[in-house]
């Protein structure tokens, strides 16, 4: 699991020291004023910078049938959202203290639950949507084996800062490497559970529809379930008024078929988030590129991906 990143590491710039600068400081706050600051911070970013109009015009292309003002609504809140997100995973201590005690709910609660005593795996498919750390942390807090992917941020220093502060729940994370991808098998084929996201843009994955747009999609985690004999399940951080902020949702496991459909229905599942939740997906992850296969509207051919 990662958080917005870009695609290979660079150079430490300007604003990224001031980001660290801003987060050094943040931290030296009480949890609860630290969230709300960063909440606030975000907001104020986003309306001097080209955040809204980015969300805006992803939520128009996703959501046409909005009404402008839902739209700015949706596009004034995301970033706020976003820094809340971002603050609350690297106060990772925090947070777990937070949601360790939050009920599991969700037709798929009871199917994590055998799984779990079964000693079979599982892959956990979330999203930059609410707090994916949230239900990360409430799973491992009540016994459950979940390991985190994640691929490392564009700037050295950021990703120094980000990692040390997953990593601090103990559980196992495998980094996007050839190593990392080795060991991550071997956890899965001792009945581990591994957490992924499934919202960024890559140019292996495929066109399915998402939100009734034709919209590029990874298959590998419906291939590694199948693979591997996994549970493939649904899984999302729900942010909420009120203390403890969250609450945990497990959507019904995927029933086993082919990796087309398996993971088309990763992709409805989650499009009934957003739909419910339009303002706590990080909206601008672009995976409708000029670039994308635009010879049919949704793939078809079932040797690509």
């Amino acid at each position: 699991m990662t958080l917005p990143a870009d695609e290979s590491p660079r150079p430490e710039r300007p604003r990224d020291r001031v980001l660290l600068g801003l987060v050094a400081a943040l931290m030296r706050l009480p949890y609860p004023l630290r969230v709300r600051l960063a909440g606030a911070i975000g907001r104020g970013i986003g309306r001097l910078s080209s955040m809204r109009r980015r969300v805006a015009e992803a939520v128009h292309h996703f959501l046409p049938d909005l009404s402008d003002a839902e739209v700015r609504r949706i596009a004034t809140a995301v970033p706020g959202n976003l820094a809340r997100m971002i603050t609350e995973v690297i106060s990772a201590d925090d947070l777990a203290a937070r949601v360790a005690g939050l009920p599991l709910v969700g037709p798929g609660a009871e199917a994590l639950a055998r799984a779990r005593a079964d000693k079979r795996p599982a892959i956990l498919v979330s999203a930059h949507f609410g707090n994916y750390d949230a239900w990360r942390l409430a799973l491992i807090a009540q016994g459950y084996p979940v390991g985190g992917y994640f691929k490392e941020l564009g700037s050295p220093a950021l990703n120094d800062r980000y990692l040390r502060a997953v990593q601090a729940s103990g559980a196992p994370m495998f980094p996007d490497t050839g190593e990392g991808l080795r060991a991550l098998v071997r956890f899965l084929r001792g009945g581990g559970m591994l957490g992924i996201l499934m919202d960024l843009d890559r140019p292996q994955g495929v066109m399915l529809d998402f939100l009734g747009q034709p919209t590029r999609t990874v298959l590998s985690m419906a291939e590694m379930a199948l693979k591997y004999d996994a549970l493939l399940v649904p899984i999302w951080g729900i942010r909420t008024r009120g203390a403890p902020g969250f609450r945990v949702w497990i959507d019904a496991p995927v029933p086993p078929s082919d990796a087309r459909g398996m993971t088309q229905a990763l992709n409805d599942a989650f499009a009934a988030q957003v739909r419910a939740h339009p303002e706590q997906w990080v909206w601008w992850h672009n995976r409708r590129k000029a670039t994308h296969p635009a010879a049919a509207p949704l793939d078809s051919d079932p040797t690509r991906g």
